[in-house]
């Protein structure tokens, strides 16, 4: 059976995704908003339809499709995909949504698993949350296979800590016990193809890397690489006063995400399994 795959929302995750199913032999689908992008994609071989989040799209353009990923973010009226397209994506035996771990809330740099209740305090997690509620009743009703992938923070080329480093847009905030979890998008693309080879049930897979660290940390060892001084770090109540209020967001909560699961069911081994190889990898590609 040919496996095709549609993926709502070919940005910069998606497309990642989109380039790995490819040289893995699927036919890909997907939507975007442009249609200058829409053409760009179908140059390079992915059948990209226009898609705003209003508008269902087409049957004929979701075809025979066998595996739809959504990675479009939520809004205040719910996830665009369920909401326009229901009747198409049950159609679909594999489903998969791209979550966030913020669901899981603050937990003063404790770690969480699969396991850890969900306790999001930010709207944009709690979004997040909705949306995945609504694909488990998606899938409850049509007995699809459904995989909740939670990511972290997502860097990879183009966007990382070495671009803020040479824009001069990155601060080292000292903010104690604060720690982010990430991951490299080339190992989230991994996490998710991983993913379409499980068929029964509804999982949830968090896809995070080897080491919580630091954004000051991060930025450091970003500095090194690029052979630039480190800037001093910036105590956090000197700091948050100057920052955006989505930013202070951010930083009003600590966890370390585990990801056990990932590596043990699904046999994903990280090509960066720290920011450190992250980077580095992203400096040696730009010649760095």
């Amino acid at each position: 059976m040919t496996r095709r795959l549609f993926i709502f929302g070919l940005g910069f995750s998606g497309l990642e995704i989109a380039k790995l199913a490819r040289a893995e032999g699927w036919t890909v689908a997907g939507t975007c908003t442009g249609e200058e992008k829409a053409r760009r994609l179908r140059e390079a071989g992915i059948e990209a339809h226009r898609f705003d989040g209003t508008v269902p799209l087409a049957p004929q353009a979701f075809g025979e499709t066998t595996h739809v990923l959504c990675t479009i973010a939520p809004g205040q009226t719910g996830d665009p995909a369920l909401r326009t397209c229901g009747d198409l994506l049950g159609r679909a035996p594999w489903l998969g949504y791209l979550s966030t771990t913020g669901v899981y809330g603050d937990h003063e740099g404790g770690w969480v698993d699969e396991t850890t209740p969900t306790l999001p305090t930010q709207p944009r997690s709690r979004q997040r949350l909705a949306a995945e509620q609504g694909w488990r009743e998606l899938a409850a009703g049509t007995g699809a296979s459904l995989h909740i992938l939670r990511l972290p923070g997502i860097y990879g080329p183009g966007r990382s800590t070495l671009d803020r480093v040479r824009a001069g847009t990155a601060q080292r905030i000292d903010k104690p016990g604060q720690v982010f979890s990430r991951i490299h998008v080339e190992d989230l693309a991994t996490g998710a193809m991983k993913a379409t080879g499980r068929e029964a049930g509804t999982e949830v897979w968090n896809v995070a890397d080897d080491l919580p660290a630091s954004n000051a940390d991060v930025i450091a060892y970003a500095c090194e690489l690029l052979g630039r001084p480190v800037p001093p770090a910036i105590p956090w109540k000197e700091a948050a006063p100057a920052m955006s209020a989505m930013a202070r967001s951010f930083y009003s909560e600590s966890r370390r995400v585990r990801n056990d699961k990932l590596k043990r069911e699904l046999g994903v081994v990280l090509r960066h399994p720290t920011y450190r190889e992250g980077l580095k990898a992203i400096a040696a590609a730009e010649g760095l």
